[in-house]
């Protein structure tokens, strides 16, 4: 029997340290599922695995690609089912980890077979986003798409802008295409084996206290040279790397543009926002996911290690 453990949770919530030490005691391979880690140069900024965890368990999909290519939830999921496979071959659990819920959904359910877009009218409505801001896109998304509308932030000019170009070159909206999915690569391959699904969910408060304190750790290891590091390769500001959370912030720190006490405290507070967002999106899309502990006890713990502590393939 194929298994195979997803674990989600927003930023800082303690899925990398639960990864890890299931990945050590039931033989199991990490397989990124963050945005944000899958580009190099960021290892601190991005809380990416540091060198001891990497040497402690294998872990794949971290820090492989360059900083200009962007990356989709579609190329994503192509390289993580390889991992799996290959994971699945050397007889070893993978144990895909991060807070990008897309990814997940679609490596596990699948994406909507959206027509390709015009170059032309994508370039216009990003255009069209930077001139009038993503507000203004957002009420027109609201007329439009209000299922859309209603889990994107007005500030999310990418995803707004992404919604908003399906929507004036089909016809329809992009919930729309979302409920008509292609079958994801997990169901393709016709995968029934045991599959663990969970979530970690930690109090707010406690969450937001973790952000703060590991924005602080991340100020005295360095961060501020990556984002130098960053700034020298003059990359397109629309690129999702120059998004990263602290990125913007610490940037016009670096500029002159920001005191460091409000650069900082702006960092934290879009982290906490975050964090906000990403519990909301998956206490309402992985209703059929089993919710953890931050702080998993040695009870619950004993529980998830004991039931896939078996062999992988029967």
């Amino acid at each position: 029997m194929k298994q195979a453990l997803f674990i989600a949770g927003p930023t800082a919530s303690g899925k990398s340290a639960l990864s890890l030490r299931l990945a050590k005691d039931i033989g199991g391979v990490i397989i990124n599922a963050d945005s944000m880690q899958v580009y190099k140069g960021l290892r601190t900024l991005t809380a990416c695995p540091s060198e001891a965890d990497e040497r402690a368990a294998p872990h794949k999909l971290y820090r492989f690609l360059e900083p200009a290519i962007p990356c989709s939830a579609v190329f994503w999921a192509e390289k993580a089912m390889v991992e799996i496979e290959a994971a699945w071959s050397a007889e070893l659990m993978p144990i895909v980890i991060g807070g990008t819920g897309m990814y997940f959904k679609i490596l596990l359910e699948g994406i909507a077979a959206i027509p390709a877009i015009d170059p032309a009218l994508r370039s216009a409505v990003r255009d069209e986003c930077k001139q009038f801001g993503s507000e203004k896109l957002h009420n027109e998304l609201l007329l439009g798409d209000p299922v859309t509308a209603a889990r994107l932030a007005p500030g999310d000019s990418q995803r707004i802008s992404r919604a908003i170009e399906v929507l004036r070159a089909t016809g329809k909206p992009l919930s729309e295409w979302h409920r008509k999915n292609a079958p994801g690569l997990m169901q393709e391959a016709d995968r029934s084996g045991l599959i663990g699904k969970f979530v970690i969910s930690p109090e707010r408060d406690q969450l937001y206290e973790r952000c703060n304190k590991r924005f602080d750790m991340m100020l005295n290891t360095g961060v501020e040279n990556e984002v130098r590091d960053l700034m020298a390769l003059d990359l397109d500001p629309a690129l999702p790397v120059m998004r990263a959370l602290g990125v913007p912030s610490l940037m016009a720190m670096i500029k002159g543009e920001a005191e460091a006490a409000e650069a900082i405290e702006e960092a934290k507070m879009q982290t906490r926002r975050f964090a906000k967002r990403q519990m909301t999106w998956f206490r309402n899309q992985f209703t059929d996911w089993k919710r953890l502990s931050a702080q998993l006890s040695e009870s619950e713990y004993e529980k998830l290690f004991t039931k896939y502590a078996q062999k992988l393939i029967d």
